[in-house]
């Protein structure tokens, strides 16, 4: 059982896992050289923990104390307690869901040992919105995606923004980095995969006529926000397809043209 630590002093050297959470580019540095990542809000953090995720510490204000009493009872890592204002003092916003948890990272598998259990796969390069990699993230744990592979230049699946937008489902779907890009896409056809590379262009084939859900494997690659797939992934995949739009709209965002490609690679359109 993990003591209650109250702590009055924003400038504590044992909440040095929470300083600083609004600096992006310092936490996108610190994170992964620390092993490190956070969890906010009493869902995500109780996700974190049954996905296997050693915790290092919570930090929660007095109020949350009762309602994370049974995370606290089996949290062999210390609980720090702190007022509101502290709080926002130590992470530099104001820390709406009053609970907040540092988790151990664990090691990123081989993206082929991920493919050899896989059936249907997203790969995404140069995603580097967290906002878009929580969504995206959700979206494929929801519709049955068994794997994430990343371009080396994508955002971090488990930085805190994309953590809570996800609502946890970064800890239910496996994910690694391909080392190189987009030769490392060659792993993934090795495997077996028929690489699909979601596009607007007006030569790519509608997604229901390509019928993905009928494939064996499939790999579908998404590209960032506004940019899309770069011409190199364009030109390493198998084939391209596109989401049919209406009313002059040209494309989607980006999360949820995923979400409806997840759906037709996994189960196919709705019958009419």
């Amino acid at each position: 059982m993990a003591d209650l630590i109250m702590i009055d002093d924003p400038d504590d050297p044992r909440l040095h896992d929470y300083t600083g959470l609004t600096d992006v580019e310092l936490r996108r540095r610190r994170e992964p050289a620390e092993g490190l990542f956070i969890a906010e809000g009493e869902k995500v953090i109780r996700r974190a923990g049954e996905a296997g995720y050693a915790m290092r510490s919570m930090l929660l204000s007095a109020k949350w104390v009762d309602t994370m009493r049974d995370i606290i009872d089996e949290a062999p890592a210390p609980v720090y307690v702190v007022d509101p204002a502290l709080a926002e003092r130590v992470t530099g916003y104001h820390v709406h869901r009053g609970a907040l948890a540092s988790m151990q990272r664990k090691p990123l598998p081989a993206a082929a040992g991920l493919l050899s259990a896989a059936r249907r796969v997203v790969v995404m390069e140069s995603v580097n919105d967290h906002t878009n990699i929580g969504a995206i993230f959700r979206s494929a744990a929801a519709l049955g995606m068994d794997a994430v592979l990343l371009s080396p230049d994508c955002a971090d699946p488990l930085y805190r923004r994309s953590v809570k937008v996800s609502m946890g489902a970064v800890f239910s779907v496996p994910y690694a980095r391909l080392d190189t890009w987009p030769a490392g896409l060659g792993t993934v056809r090795e495997a077996g995969f028929t690489l699909l590379a979601l596009t607007p262009d007006d030569r790519a084939e509608a997604l229901d006529e390509v019928a993905p859900h009928r494939m064996g494997r499939v790999a579908l690659m998404l590209g960032a926000e506004g940019d899309g797939l770069s011409r190199r992934a364009l030109a390493a995949s198998d084939k391209w397809v596109r989401i049919p739009m209406s009313h002059g709209v040209d494309s989607l965002n980006v999360g949820a043209a995923a979400a409806v490609a997840f759906y037709a690679v996994a189960t196919g359109r709705p019958s009419a």
